[in-house]
C-alpha cells in the first residue's frame, strides 16, 4: 500500500492526528542548536512503542546522528510552492550508506516532514536504490523552516529516528499554535481524542472517527494498523511515534487506542493517520501534558 502525503496549512485545523507538535520560534529561525550529534539527555520513547529506556536516554528527532548512524540530506533547501524533491542517505558507523533495513509497519523507512509552526505535515515513504540513497517527491512547501524525520530500523540494531532541518526560501510569518482542542474536522470526518497526557507516565489515548455524526466502523488496516500516531513536543520538536494497543486483522473502528508516554509537561501536537474508503486522511490536535504529582520524600530523621 502506498503511503499518502498529507499537507496541512496553519488555517487547516491543527487537530487530532497522532500527537505531533512543532515549536513556533520567533522569526522562523532554523533549529540548528537542537540538530546535531549530541541529543538532549532527557527520557522519551523510541520510534516504535513504549520505552524502557532510562532517564538518560536521548530523545528521538532532535539529532542528525545516533549510535554512529547519521542522516545526510542531499540538499538542506528546496524551492517554494513546487513539489519538493528529497534525497538522502543514512550512513552507518563505518561511514558508508546503510543498505540493510528491517521492515517495520510494512516499510523500511518512514519519512515525516513538519513545519516549525506545525501548520504543514506530510508522512512519506521514499524508495531506496541499491547504493542506499533514498528519494521521494514531497508536497509543495510554502516558504519557512521545516524538520525532516527518518524513522527506521537498521538491520541488527534498535529502531531510531534521526532528523535534519530543511529550509524553504521566501518570506513567511510563523503562525501561533492553536489552543488545545480534543477534536478535529478533516475531509468530512470528525476525529476526537479522549484521555489526558501525563508527563513520565503511560497515558491511554482513544481516538474515535465519525462521519456525518455516525461512528466509522470500517476503518481499513493501514501499514498493519487501524491508525498511526505521531507526537512532537513544542520547543525542541522531539519525536514520538506510537502504535495502537490492539492488534488488527481486518476493518474496525470507530475507536483506536494508543499508549503514549510523553517525557515532560508541556504542549504537544498529535497527528493521526487513518484509512477509509481507500484514502488516507490525517487529523491533528494540540494537547497539554500535565506534570506528575510530586510525592514528598520520607524524612527518616523526623523528630516528634
Amino acid at each position: 500500500m502506498k503511503m499518502a502525503t498529507i499537507l496541512r496549512t496553519p488555517a487547516a485545523k491543527l487537530g487530532a492526528y497522532a500527537l505531533v507538535l512543532a515549536a513556533v520560534l520567533g522569526g522562523g529561525a532554523v533549529v540548528g542548536a537542537t540538530i546535531g550529534p549530541d541529543p538532549s539527555p532527557l527520557s522519551a520513547h523510541g520510534g516504535h512503542g513504549p520505552s524502557t529506556e532510562s532517564a538518560t536516554a536521548p530523545l528521538d528527532g532532535v539529532a542528525v546522528s545516533h549510535d554512529g548512524f547519521t542522516l545526510r540530506l542531499d540538499s538542506a533547501t528546496v524551492a517554494a510552492n513546487v513539489p519538493a524533491p528529497l534525497r538522502f542517505v543514512v550512513t552507518g558507523p563505518d561511514g558508508r550508506p546503510v543498505t540493510a533495513y528491517d521492515v517495520e509497519h510494512e516499510k523500511e523507512l518512514h519519512l515525516i516532514v513538519v513545519s516549525r509552526d506545525l501548520g504543514t505535515y506530510a508522512h512519506l515513504h521514499p524508495a531506496r536504490d541499491a547504493a542506499g540513497t533514498w528519494a521521494v517527491t514531497g508536497p509543495a512547501l510554502a516558504p519557512g523552516s521545516y524538520r525532516v524525520y527518518a524513522d527506521f530500523v537498521p538491520t541488527g540494531h534498535d529502531g531510531m529516528t534521526l532528523a535534519a532541518d530543511l529550509a524553504v526560501a521566501g518570506s513567511f510569518t510563523p503562525q501561533p499554535l492553536p489552543a488545545p482542542s480534543p477534536s478535529d474536522q478533516v475531509d468530512g470526518y470528525t476525529v476526537s481524542m479522549e484521555g489526558g497526557l501525563v508527563a513520565g507516565a503511560d497515558s491511554t489515548i482513544t481516538v474515535t472517527v465519525r462521519r456525518d455524526g455516525e461512528p466509522v466502523t470500517d476503518l481499513q488496516p493501514y501499514l498493519g494498523a487501524l491508525g498511526h500516531l505521531v507526537t512532537i513536543r513544542d520547543g525542541d520538536l522531539a519525536y514520538l511515534h506510537v502504535h495502537p494497543l490492539d492488534p488488527v486483522d481486518g476493518p474496525g473502528g470507530p475507536s483506536v487506542r494508543f499508549a503514549v508516554d510523553v517525557p515532560s509537561a508541556g504542549t504537544y501536537g498529535l497527528f493521526f493517520d487513518f484509512s477509509h474508503g481507500g484514502v488516507v486522511h490525517t487529523a491533528s490536535v494540540i494537547a497539554d501534558a500535565t506534570a506528575t504529582a510530586d510525592v514528598p520524600a520520607a524524612d527518616d530523621h523526623h523528630a516528634d
